[in-house]
């Protein structure tokens, strides 16, 4: 374990926490700002050594391979203690325990890295992949599929419980080197070990697919290029499992090259993209699940997830998430937490129920309403909409982060449907899309009365009463209801069909 008791600058800020995964594809190491809910990385870097690269023929580790891989750890070893991470954990899968010198290469590895190496178990493997889609998905159900170079684990997940995991030897470059090269002969050896995981197919029919690893992300990253997808955050990326079969079935017959945004993928990832896609689809067309979501967390984020007490794992990420980006930017963090019980007083004076996943987002939403006020205010709204589409949260899906990135956009721009992106009006959905007006418009009253400061909205009641949207303003503030103030209550009302008016007393 490194240690560091440095008490400068970073270290007295954070205790950094850094994982390095040693895979059979990529060695890799991710540091975080620390052990939280919401860990943000500070560093990510990734050397594609190709461990696994015809272990399963040769049953031995490449010496080129190994060569790289060892030079990559002791670079990592370096960057770990250059950043002072407190905590640093070292993984091993498929390839490391399916070569025979295996052992040989983890101890010359531990002495590059300074610190032991955790050799994984199929089940283990399986089992952190589960964890990280629990740390990351709001209430996920489904089955988690984690594909890495070697091999391939599938494990069910209904909330926080886990089940049993199953291994196969599936990974991108283990069926690159069984079948030859052959694609066909491919497709027939996934077939027959999918076999082994009928347990865990058999549930999947109508349930979520959670994709884990790197070739499935290059793939989803293609397929966003396809459709002209507006948001390229690959985390909670879905898709309808038929139109993922024709795309998956196109990657299958061209060369990779002709590939749309092909550049954005690295060259030694390139060759394995068609045999992801073979087990893709395979899975797809044995389970028949309602979607398949993409997941960037992984064994990393479910090793981080483990080491946290009971009480944490329960707090919702993207509370957290939001919650951090409101203490470090906005002017006043009080104000924005003060804008939860606020909205929530009005909005349980609506006749319209409001469903827990609408409540969280719409607390979420309050959380990040003003971490665009450093910009220009003729580009706030447009500053908040990057910030929030391209924003590293997890327990969000792709329509609830539209909705986050309008809900703020309105709460700068104006209500009024025709300024909003028609590619985010779209991704939201009907729904979403006029709860997002709905909250843009009370943050549009909320900060003319507070200036955006904590400590005032407790004492100005908002509601909905006799038909009428009503701000109930104490005498103290009688000169806040001038004609900008009154506009936006009105503008309020029009979103629910009511009329607004400001009340003093």
């Amino acid at each position: 374990m490194l240690v560091h008791s440095d008490s400068s600058d970073a270290g007295e800020r954070f205790a950094p926490v850094a994982i390095i995964d040693i895979g059979s594809n990529s060695v890799r190491l991710v540091a975080y700002d620390g052990l939280s809910r919401a860990p943000t990385p500070l560093y990510n870097e990734k050397v594609l050594c190709g461990l696994g690269r015809n272990v399963l023929t040769t049953g031995r580790l490449n010496e080129d391979a190994t060569r790289r891989a060892l030079s990559a750890l002791a670079r990592f070893r370096v960057l770990c203690t250059t950043m002072r991470v407190s905590r640093l954990f070292v993984l091993a899968t498929a390839a490391a325990r399916d070569a025979e010198n295996g052992p040989a290469f983890l101890e010359a590895a531990e002495a590059a890295c300074g610190q032991k190496i955790e050799l994984l178990s199929g089940r283990r493997e399986a089992e952190l992949s589960a964890l990280g889609v629990i740390s990351g998905f709001h209430a996920p159900d489904g089955v988690v599929g984690d594909l890495g170079g070697g091999s391939l684990e599938l494990v069910d997940v209904r909330g926080s419980v886990v089940g049993q995991g199953v291994t196969m030897p599936l990974g991108g470059l283990a069926l690159q080197d069984l079948s030859g090269g052959s694609l066909k002969k491919a497709a027939k050896l996934v077939r027959e070990h999918l076999k082994k995981a009928a347990p865990q197919l058999e549930t999947l029919r109508g349930r979520s697919f959670y994709a884990v690893g790197g070739t499935w992300r290059a793939l989803a990253r293609l397929h966003q290029a396809a459709r002209g997808y507006p948001v390229h955050v690959m985390h909670g990326y879905s898709v309808e499992p038929t139109d993922e079969l024709n795309f998956l079935e196109m990657v299958e017959q061209v060369d990779a090259a002709q590939l749309q945004d092909v550049e954005s993928i690295s060259e030694a990832r390139r060759p394995l993209l068609a045999y992801g896609a073979v087990v893709l689809e395979e899975i797809i067309r044995a389970g028949r699940p309602r979607e398949v979501a993409i997941s960037a967390s992984g064994v990393r984020e479910g090793l981080l997830f483990e080491q946290l007490d009971r009480e944490t794992r329960l707090i919702d990420p993207l509370i957290a998430a939001a919650s951090e980006l409101n203490t470090l930017r906005a002017r006043s963090p009080a104000h924005g937490e003060e804008l939860l019980a606020w909205t929530d007083r009005f909005v349980e004076t609506l006749d319209g129920p409001e469903t827990a996943d609408e409540r969280r987002l719409r607390h979420a939403a309050c959380l990040l309403s003003d971490i665009g006020w450093r910009a220009h205010p003729d580009y706030r709204g447009e500053q908040s909409i990057n910030i929030i589409t391209n924003a590293a949260f997890v327990g969000v899906d792709h329509p609830g982060r539209a909705y986050l990135a309008l809900a703020v956009y309105f709460r700068h721009e104006g209500v009024a449907p025709e300024k909003a992106s028609p590619m985010l009006r779209s991704l939201a959905g009907p729904r979403l899309f006029e709860r997002a007006r709905l909250v843009g418009g009370l943050l549009r009253v909320a900060f003319p009365i507070s200036a955006g400061m904590g400590g005032t909205l407790e004492r100005m009641r908002l509601m909905v009463e006799d038909g009428k949207v009503v701000l109930r303003l104490p005498p103290a503030w009688e000169a806040l209801a001038g004609d900008r103030l009154l506009n936006r209550v009105r503008g309020l009302g029009r979103i629910l069909g009511l009329d607004g008016r400001i009340e003093i007393g």
